[in-house]
């Protein structure tokens, strides 16, 4: 088994390097063909260190940025080829790729960068930390009750913005000596304004319901295991075809089965059920979704079954009908003290695969239908969000944006004689000759 594992480990990373190089001669002819940067224009930057299969967590941010450029010009920092090739061809704002320490500097010196925004935890965060006179804000790339949003990183930031008032609950409980009335600053879910985009959706408006599943991935370790694909996914999607009454659209996570092969099968006998459905019954028009775009599908589905995951919060922004199931490993670590306190769960029941498939199409239909639960919801809404009519969260951003940019020039007014200070990162450069070394070596 040792062997086995070691070998596969070997082909994964000669893979990785290959597509490592390939990505990196790509980029360098993208690059080439592109004008570089106007120098001074930039007064934000969003800074991603991360690898293009999490560019996910950029991505949600696409359009709440785009609106937020017509009044800041924003400017998104890549360090990975793989990401920034994808973010020059899909990015709604300017791209600079800043691969090495001395890449990042020179950033710095030909652009005026006064906020840097973080939409994830990367250890390579910190290279971009060093440099004061500027505020570095984690935005994060979701809302959700998972571990990962009461990390004590959150302190590591000059400033966060928050959901709402469920988030500085949460928060509350485990940053001690935290000012929150000062650095968390909440804004709602400005991606919820661009759900409804008046795109034309894929499907006719037939009178079928429309189902959103939208699972996560299954997690690095048990207490973070909440994915449905192999407990209740091929169940639930299959009753679902079967039934001729609904219309699925599948968007699982895209790190669906990078760990499990167990998980990744099921993803797989899910997807390839669909396919069959929509050939033996061309008017049915399920949707593997698998696109760059989330929100349209959060928007048009008549009822949502997600995994505790961002998504639940996605969705939730919605007010509309959702379904969370329920994690069958018994380490994985609920939060009981948030909305999924009283959410509506979707159990997957130890039964016949028919059996069980049939238990969670009649929960569906309960869920769907109910008015109570409904009711329920609005609380809940409020309670993450606030205020969720059209625009009003987009207006707390810019509102959050133009607070920051504000005190930015108060605090350089008063440091105004201070003179210049050395920004070089020599010991970043020598971390990097050394990583690069050990790669070559």
């Amino acid at each position: 088994m040792g062997l086995k594992t070691d070998a596969r480990r070997a082909v994964k990373l000669a893979k990785n390097i290959i597509a490592s190089r390939r990505s990196q001669r790509a980029l360098a002819a993208a690059l080439a063909e592109r004008a570089p940067l106007e120098a001074g224009r930039y007064r934000i930057g969003v800074y991603f260190a991360d690898g293009k299969v999490n560019l996910y967590q950029l991505r949600q941010w696409y359009r709440p940025l785009a609106e937020l450029a017509k009044t800041h010009p924003v400017v998104v920092l890549s360090r990975a080829s793989g990401a920034a090739l994808a973010l020059l061809d899909e990015s709604p704002v300017p791209v600079a790729y800043v691969r090495r320490v001395a890449d990042l500097e020179q950033l710095i010196h030909d652009q005026q960068l006064q906020l840097i925004l973080y939409v994830n935890q990367n250890a390579k965060n910190f290279q971009m930390m060093r440099y004061g006179r500027r505020w570095h804000v984690f935005i994060n790339h979701g809302e959700s009750d998972k571990m990962y949003m009461t990390t004590n990183q959150f302190k590591a930031y000059d400033y966060a913005l928050i959901a709402g008032d469920a988030a500085r609950a949460r928060l509350s409980k485990v940053l001690w000596d935290y000012d929150f009335d000062k650095r968390a600053i909440p804004i709602g879910r400005p991606q919820a304004d661009h759900y409804e985009d008046g795109r034309e959706l894929p499907y006719p408006d037939d009178g079928r319901e429309v189902v959103l599943y939208a699972p996560t991935w299954e997690g690095d370790r048990a207490a973070a295991a909440y994915g449905s694909i192999a407990s209740h996914g091929v169940a639930l999607v299959t009753a679902l075809l079967a039934s001729g009454r609904h219309r699925v659209i599948y968007r699982p996570h895209p790190r669906s089965g990078v760990l499990d092969h167990e998980y990744e099968a099921a993803n797989r006998t899910i997807i390839a059920a669909i396919g069959a459905a929509n050939q033996a019954d061309p008017t049915a028009m399920h949707v593997y979704d698998d696109g760059r775009e989330l929100g349209w599908q959060l928007a048009a589905a008549d009822i949502a079954v997600v995994d505790i995951s961002a998504m639940v919060y996605d969705r939730l922004a919605t007010g509309k009908p959702l379904l969370i199931t329920r994690p069958v490993a018994t380490e994985a670590e609920i939060d009981t003290n948030g909305y999924l306190s009283a959410c509506e769960w979707l159990v997957a029941e130890p039964e016949p695969a028919e059996r069980a498939g049939a238990a969670m199409l009649a929960r569906i239909d309960e869920v769907a239908h109910d008015r109570e639960a409904l009711e329920r919801l609005g609380h809940w809404v409020e309670r993450y969000f606030g205020d969720t009519s059209p625009g009003a969260a987009t207006a707390r951003f810019h509102a959050a944006i133009d607070h920051l940019m504000a005190e930015w020039h108060r605090f350089a007014a008063e440091h105004v004689d201070d003179g210049l200070i050395d920004e070089h990162d020599v010991e970043g450069e020598r971390a990097e000759a050394g990583a690069d070394e050990s790669a070559h070596g």
